[in-house]
């Protein structure tokens, strides 16, 4: 692959719309690894609350020194610099010390969903080569399924309690245990327990890495969702840039004329797991670089815990999804919090509807601001601006040191206003698939622009709209129908909570739309949304099937998952 022109300040047009004193570009020359910036806010933070997690605090300090404790252990045990390591937890105390430990150590993170079927994980473990894992114990006899396949010869058990402190870390792990029986019986013979590996480590000394910006930091998988699981190969560049491109792309949000300012330690919920690119970067590591104090929700479909662990404090940043977004707006007892303090509400991983956005304004009296990325990005490309009142209904402009190009299908610009593959080119972009260059090339044009896959329109300003994945696209009659598009009608419809959009094969039309819909009020029927779509829909738009449902299929992350309701479909539609 080309390596990327240097960006060009007069080609970016959509500067003249950026926040004012928003920078250009960010200079992330000034750490040489995410270990020396981690080390850095450690330093600078050390006596800091850095973490709560099932209602225990943490400072930097300790991160600090567990962090070390691990790299140390990891070293001891033959791991050379480049080695992976994969983690395997949902959001508990252990992840960040695993995060800073591996990193520290010269070793490549490898995050790895908890609620990956035996299959799936070792084909990961097996595609990054990973040599040790640190895992929770709930998920542990997944590992043992499959750890005899796999290059994995150090593994590292944790309980959710193991941080807690000895009394209650004692008591959470019995009850996690023994009564919620959450961990089933497993036999890893070779295995040590995460506070055994600690004392272990406190003995060993801890060697400081020799790292390089273009030395890989992350192999972040992507969902499979269009084949093989794939490794986007992120290397420390990449993400440092995005943590400074996102940090200066929230300043203005902080710095609000008329609203009272944030304090010096700003709070941050982190119900997205950390496994998850947007997480890993937004909250994790750019937590650490501006001393952030982050709750840690490992379970954030259980709303009612969610809302527990954050009373006690005064939130000012919320990134999730559109689906948690909606979930918590049209709960009456998160509707009691108090919002005083929230300044930014990152929407991303999937598209924000305007009907949550409208909600999740009255109930907060903070606007999403909706922004694009993908595992292949470190994540984050586009954001609208976080000082913004009102939603959008686009992704925003291109961060800064990004370009966004909107491209046909012989890699060609389109005009401006025209559909297209959306691209990007910045120095977040991975340095490609793990040892897969023939799908890297697939993906990368010779202007060291990456194709995204997704199809958007680009405005005379700068910002962009997406219209759909390529792949979701449904063709009736000879036109193009974007879910995207039904979704947001039908979700602004009352009496709706949720739904999903997809095409179904159709004898007539060859296509046709289907909509799966999650009732909100259960007196809403199959005419009233009908009646509302033919208002909003132009006819080969409408959805020619409406069904009802309990609830959407949809990943860990809570992206519904489109792919598994037209897999459940026959082949052909009456």
């Amino acid at each position: 692959m080309n390596a990327p022109a240097e960006l060009s300040i007069s080609d970016r047009f959509w500067l003249k719309s950026y926040p004012q004193g928003m920078p250009a570009d960010v200079d992330y020359t000034q750490y040489s690894s995410l270990a020396q910036l981690i080390e850095e806010a450690f330093g600078k933070f050390r006596a800091r609350k850095a973490y709560v997690g099932m209602g225990q605090e943490v400072t930097f300090g300790q991160i600090d020194e567990w962090s070390k404790t691990l790299a140390a252990w990891l070293q001891s045990k033959g791991l050379q610099k480049g080695d992976r390591v994969a983690i395997m937890m949902p959001n508990v105390l252990q992840y960040p010390v695993a995060i800073a430990g591996v990193l520290r150590a010269g070793l490549v993170v490898v995050n790895v969903n908890p609620l990956y079927t035996p299959r799936e994980l070792e084909h990961q473990l097996k595609d990054s080569g990973a040599k040790a894992i640190i895992i929770l114990e709930n998920f542990a006899t997944t590992l043992q399924e499959v750890i005899g396949r796999t290059q994995v010869k150090h593994v590292v058990v944790a309980g959710m309690g193991d941080m807690l402190g000895v009394w209650k870390g004692a008591l959470v792990n019995f009850v996690v245990r023994h009564v919620k029986k959450m961990v089933p019986e497993f036999s890893l013979p070779n295995a040590i327990r995460f506070n055994a590996m600690l004392a272990e480590g406190m003995r060993m000394q801890f060697k400081p890495a020799a790292l390089s910006r273009d030395d890989v930091a992350f192999l972040q998988y992507t969902g499979g969702t269009t084949g093989v699981s794939k490794g986007a190969t992120l290397t420390h560049k990449n993400v440092i840039a995005n943590v400074l491109q996102s940090e200066a792309w929230m300043q203005p949000a902080l710095h609000k004329p008329g609203v009272p300012p944030v304090p010096d330690q700003m709070v941050t919920v982190v119900a997205l797991p950390l496994y998850h690119i947007f997480a890993l970067t937004i909250c994790c590591l750019l937590g650490m670089r501006t001393g952030a104090f982050c709750i840690l929700i490992p379970n954030p479909r259980d709303i009612p815990a969610l809302i527990k662990e954050i009373r006690p404090y005064k939130i000012n940043t919320f990134p999730a999804v559109n689906t948690l977004y909606n979930g918590l707006a049209n709960n009456e007892e998160f509707k009691q919090l108090d919002f005083s303090g929230l300044r930014v509400s990152n929407g991303g991983g999937m598209a924000v509807q305007g009907a949550v956005a409208e909600k999740w304004l009255k109930v907060t009296g903070c606007a999403i601001v909706e922004g694009y990325g993908l595992s292949e990005t470190s994540p984050s490309a586009t954001c609208n601006p976080t000082d913004s009142n009102v939603y959008s209904g686009t992704i925003g402009l291109p961060l800064p040191s990004t370009e966004i190009a909107i491209l046909d299908d012989d890699g060609k610009p389109v005009p401006l206003g025209e559909r297209g593959e959306i691209a990007i080119r910045g120095p977040q972009v991975m340095a490609g698939y793990w040892q897969r260059p023939e799908e890297t090339a697939k993906v990368m044009t010779p202007e060291g622009y990456f194709k995204s896959g997704d199809i958007g329109i680009m405005d005379e300003r700068g910002y962009t709209k997406i219209v759909d994945r390529k792949k979701d696209m449904i063709l009736v009659s000879g036109f193009n129908v974007y879910p995207n598009e039904i979704e947001e009608v039908v979700a602004s419809c009352s009496g709706v909570l949720e739904c999903a959009a997809i095409g179904v094969p159709d004898k007539n039309s060859g296509e046709a739309v289907k909509v799966f819909i999650v009732k909100a009020n259960e007196a809403l029927s199959e005419r009233d949304v009908q009646d509302y779509c033919a208002k909003n829909l132009t006819g080969y738009k409408k959805p020619k099937y409406i069904v009802f449902k309990s609830e959407l299929p949809k990943t860990n992350v809570g992206k519904i998952l489109r792919r598994e309701l037209r897999d459940a479909e026959p082949k052909m539609a009456a």
